[in-house]
């Protein structure tokens, strides 16, 4: 795994193994980075789920002018800083918490925190056939904190398993949809009066 472009272009990102971290592929990743363009420069970007950091410090790479990052497992954040450090990157502008997404949302949004970008690719989930989905994605686009986290203009790139069919709550709407493989990338935009 790599930065694929940017500043730090081409800086390999270290990756535990096995079966508890899931990088997105180079090519969703040059896909989605396509999709926004030059979005990403000067803006403030919110990395959930961020796991060892690659879509977090590609943004970094790419311009984003600030970066927090939410990740769980204190053995992946650990992944992190090291990626971090090694991709030359300024860590100044990187504030990473070691906690749950769930958990972080209502406290970002109770100190009215905004950011330009929010991106998420979290674990994916189960199929869901004749139910409505209980992924972590479909829970992400359900929290009521998430859109007030959104910038006016800002977008939310979510992935997502093709198997999982998530459902588009009336606080965003979609901009566009990218798959490959057995993955699927929504961006959306808010549509509430504070995104």
């Amino acid at each position: 795994m790599r930065i694929i472009g940017g500043d730090a272009a081409g800086r390999l990102l270290k990756v535990p193994s096995g079966l508890g971290v899931r990088p997105m592929p180079d090519k969703v990743k040059l896909a989605v980075f396509n999709s926004l363009g030059d979005f990403v420069v000067g803006g403030r970007v919110l990395d959930l789920f961020s796991g060892t950091g690659a879509l977090g410090h590609e943004c970094l790479s790419r311009g984003a002018a600030s970066l927090l990052s939410i990740e769980k497992s204190a053995k992946h954040a650990r992944y992190y800083r090291d990626n971090l450090e090694a991709s030359g990157l300024d860590a100044s502008q990187v504030e990473l918490r070691v906690m749950d997404v769930f958990t972080a949302l209502p406290q970002l949004a109770a100190s009215q925190r905004q950011f330009d970008l929010i991106i998420a690719d979290p674990p994916y989930g189960e199929k869901n056939v004749g139910h409505r989905s209980k992924s972590l994605a479909q829970r992400l686009l359900d929290d009521p904190h998430l859109p007030t986290l959104l910038a006016m203009g800002g977008l939310l790139v979510v992935g997502h398993t093709r198997r999982d069919t998530v459902e588009i709550p009336p606080a965003w709407q979609e901009r566009r949809e990218l798959k490959h493989g057995d993955t699927v990338i929504r961006i959306l935009a808010g549509t509430l009066g504070t995104a």
